[in-house]
């Protein structure tokens, strides 16, 4: 339960770190000067879900592979919320597939912020231990 709880608790620090990478590329136009349109608000509102599907998805570390190369681990476990994102997200929020009607590029920045969520949960599994 413990290590449950731990990859949970690493899954919502990344997922922080992931939504602070997200709302400073949109804050300082970086998105955007790609044609990218995502710069959303740091707010409660929208951080909260963030937070709380990052801390699911943090307990796919529990998955026995990669266990002696954690940063790889992170980012291949980072594709599984890409996928998501890309093919499941987007589309039903009718951002188009892999939110292309958000800008050509959307696909390599969630790819991107993702890979983030992805290293810094697996840098902080690595430090708890």
């Amino acid at each position: 339960m413990k290590k449950l709880l731990v990859f949970f608790a690493a899954g919502c620090l990344g997922a922080l770190a992931n939504s602070i990478a997200v709302w400073l590329f949109g804050y300082f136009g970086i998105t955007s000067s790609f044609g990218v349109s995502i710069a959303p608000s740091l707010t409660p509102g929208w951080l909260y879900p963030r937070i709380v599907w990052g801390g699911i998805w943090g307990l796919l570390f529990i998955l026995p592979m990669l266990q002696s190369k954690l940063l790889l681990k992170g980012a291949v476990l980072s594709l599984f919320p890409t996928a998501v994102q890309l093919l499941v997200v987007f589309p039903k929020a009718h951002k188009g597939m892999a939110g292309l009607d958000l800008g050509l590029f959307t696909p390599l920045f969630v790819l991107f912020f993702n890979w983030v969520w992805g290293v810094v949960t697996a840098l902080t599994i690595r430090f708890e231990k």
